[in-house]
């Protein structure tokens, strides 16, 4: 009767595991493309952060400089007023100067008196120009600051010049970058996804004369019945033979595995929704799948597979491949799950 089993198995082709290994394949795609995008734009977002802030606070400098230019250009206008004030009333002293002179020349009789208030005009005249000299001296410091702030400013916008210029080499860069790791993680991908297809190919090999072990999407699953006795995470003899050939299948898998791709087996268990007394070993499903998927990795470990590459993951009954609430469904929700991942 097996045999006749094994020939109608034969005579069809089953296109559902290369269905799923194409769907899955897209899958990853899609989210490595997401994930790259994420990372990309986390980095250019930190990156132009970094440069406005740079960018404000030259703004700032810039704008402090300008107030004060314009401030030293109103100071250096009254200055300049000032000055002119003076010349207007040193020209004015100056013809006065020359009027009494001429009235000495006409009469003798008020020469002492011009000659005082000429006195008097030549003391005002070099008062005057005590006050110009000073306000020249000031104009020309006034003129000094001016031209270092002009000097300051032009130093401040070729920094920003080099800081745009970098924003764009950085840009750059960052956009190269991720046109590289898309095309190295897209590389990874399809290599992870050719060994997954030929481990499972192989454990279809090994476990195909089994109704209760079967393929879902990418994992490999074992009904518990399999493996443990009900509410126990010990593996049963029939259990240890079927784990024995997976280990097998791994050693065997891995001499093929590049090493730069950084694989692992992820081991998930999982119980039905019927709750446990809580008087036994186990108090809940937490630990009852968390017990069972640690068993089936220690006994992978004690059969040659490198613990670093192997995970452990209880589910409890919160991932149901049936939802409905049938004998049939709980039957078909305790089970163990085999996923080849990179970590």
């Amino acid at each position: 009767m097996a045999l006749a089993r094994g020939r109608r198995a034969h005579r069809g082709v089953d296109y559902w595991p290369g269905f799923v290994d194409a769907l899955s394949t897209l899958l990853l795609a899609i989210m490595f493309l997401l994930s790259v995008f994420v990372l990309a734009q986390f980095l250019l977002s930190r990156e132009i952060s970094g440069k406005d802030e740079v960018l404000t606070r030259l703004n700032s400098q810039i704008n402090e400089l300008t107030q004060l230019l314009a401030l030293e250009r109103s100071n250096t206008q009254d200055v300049q007023d000032q000055l002119a004030n003076l010349q207007a009333s040193l020209s004015a002293a100056q013809s006065e100067r020359s009027r009494l002179q001429q009235l000495l020349a006409q009469g003798s009789g008020a020469s002492d008196e011009a000659a005082q208030r000429i006195n008097s005009l030549t003391g005002e005249l070099d008062g005057e120009r005590q006050i110009s000299q000073q306000a020249l001296s000031q104009v020309e410091l006034l003129n000094q600051q001016i031209a270092a702030l002009r000097k300051q400013i032009g130093a401040l916008e070729s920094a920003l010049d080099v800081s745009e210029e970098r924003d764009r080499e950085s840009n750059t860069k960052i956009a190269d970058l991720g046109r590289r790791l898309n095309v190295a993680l897209a590389q990874r991908v399809q290599e992870l996804n050719r060994y997954r297809s030929d481990f499972f190919g192989r454990l279809r090999e090994i476990l195909s004369d089994r109704d209760n072990i079967r393929i879902v999407g990418d994992r490999f699953v074992f009904q518990s019945e399999v493996l443990f006795p009900s509410g126990s995470e010990v593996i049963n003899d029939a259990g240890q033979g079927e784990m024995k050939k997976l280990a097998d299948a791994i050693i065997e898998l891995q001499q093929e595995i590049p090493p730069e791709i950084n694989w692992v087996l992820r081991v998930d268990g999982h119980t039905d929704n019927r709750p446990l007394s809580g008087t036994g070993r186990y108090r809940d499903n937490w630990e009852l799948s968390s017990a069972r998927a640690t068993s089936v990795v220690k006994f992978l470990i004690a059969n040659g597979v490198p613990a670093n590459r192997l995970v452990a993951a209880g589910f409890g009954e919160f991932q149901p491949l049936d939802p409905a609430d049938t004998e049939e469904a709980r039957n078909r929700n305790r089970r163990i799950e085999l996923k080849l991942t990179e970590r």
